[in-house]
């Protein structure tokens, strides 16, 4: 990271005198860039160049002012761009990945607003493969806890305490800025950790409200539309008419001298299918609710200082759900993954990540369900494989 006592009008469109005040600003980013061979992608083989999947590309300021007593004012504002091509990810959005100012305080914890992670990303989402080794290839299947933090939460208040002798906690809620409807759109979640030696654990829960249009659209474009299903993974895409998305997640690691045991569990539900407002995001006529549950397995060893290898297993099962033709069984989700990373200094390490997926049932869809590895397009059959290798840089 360059440290830097104040960053250019024209680089960064804010104030000088704003960007003076600041006891201190940082530039940082990541670049992470590769090819990828995937076996089946919407029905054939595809050779391809990727970036962000072992951690995203992004550049950003973050600083902070000293205002006495152990009080700070702190800020960050985060972009994420795509290596391959230039351009902005988070559907185009400036700040997609976040943006924030709060205050901090050294005993009693901090508090900030703007666009943030849940506290499902902040806790249990760090103990999963994707955190370790595999990137977003070994996200759970379409992200579908959010561990691998693909969704965002605008308009959040959230507060995240000090460390307590290892103990750590925090909240978050969002308006949903629905005049006479309170609840429309709003999202909160809670979340703890504790950390003793070997042993790292989490837990959290997140609700969200009207989730097709105020947590699965408006953490890209920021303008989503409200006839439409705005995810694309037929794992959950169907879903999209649900008056309310949950998550319930734990997860922890057990260090064992060079290697490093993990685990995560999420139960995630749709829950009032058909309860919306919106056209054209019902097309099964689903009612009632879908629940998913999660399991992962993870282990990393660390070879030497600089060469590590991860593996992780995941199993989801989806529930039955009740249809307008009759009632869909749900989907089951098989998932290995395997990666290696190689240090060539504190910034730069190459890996490689081979990832597969074997699908069985009904997925959200209605149809007979297909391997949907996260962030690819979906196979067209019930087996999908990819391998990617790349190089990050960190500055």
């Amino acid at each position: 990271m360059k440290y830097i006592r104040m960053i250019p009008v024209g680089l960064l469109g804010i104030a000088a005198g704003a960007a003076q005040a600041q006891s201190s600003v940082t530039l940082y980013g990541v670049i992470d860039q590769g090819l990828s061979y995937t076996s089946n992608s919407g029905g054939g083989n595809q050779w391809s160049m990727a970036g962000g999947v072992l951690q995203s590309s992004r550049w950003g300021v973050r600083g902070s002012e000293d205002l006495g007593g152990g009080l700070k004012t702190i800020f960050l504002l985060e972009s994420g761009f795509d290596g391959s091509t230039g351009k902005f990810t988070q559907g185009g959005l400036l700040f997609g990945r976040r943006a924030f100012v709060g205050l901090s305080d050294a005993r009693l914890g901090t508090l900030t607003l703007g666009r943030q992670y849940d506290e499902v990303v902040d806790y249990p989402g760090m103990f999963s493969d994707r955190a370790f080794g595999g990137g977003y290839l070994a996200a759970h299947p379409g992200d579908i806890d959010n561990f691998n933090n693909a969704y965002r939460t605008n308009n959040s208040i959230k507060y995240q305490s000090a460390n307590y002798s290892g103990l750590r906690f925090g909240g978050m809620y969002s308006l949903g800025g629905v005049a006479g409807e309170l609840t429309r759109n709003q999202s909160w979640s809670i979340g703890a950790g504790y950390d003793h030696g070997p042993l790292s654990v989490a837990a959290a829960y997140m609700n969200v409200r009207n989730p097709n249009v105020s947590f699965f659209g408006n953490s890209t474009t920021g303008t989503p539309s409200a006839n439409a299903a705005n995810v694309s993974s037929p794992v959950y895409s169907g879903f999209a008419s649900a008056r309310t998305y949950q998550v319930i997640a734990a997860g922890g690691t057990y260090r064992l001298g060079a290697a490093t045991v993990g685990a995560t569990y999420s139960n995630i539900q749709f829950s009032h299918l058909g309860d919306t407002a919106e056209s054209g995001v019902n097309p099964s006529g689903y009612t009632g609710s879908a629940h998913f549950n999660n399991a992962e397995i993870n282990l990393q060893y660390q070879f030497t200082p600089a060469f590590s290898v991860t593996a992780a297993y995941d199993y989801m099962k989806g529930s039955s759900v009740a249809s307008a033709t009759g009632v869909n069984g749900g989907a089951t989700y098989h998932q290995g993954a395997l990666s290696a990373d190689y240090a060539f200094s504190k910034n730069t390490d190459v890996y490689i990540i081979g990832v597969y997926q074997h699908a069985s049932g009904t997925d959200s869809s209605n149809h007979p369900a297909v391997a949907a590895i996260n962030g690819l397009t979906a196979s067209t059959t019930d087996a999908q494989s990819t391998v990617h290798v790349g190089i990050r840089h960190r500055f």
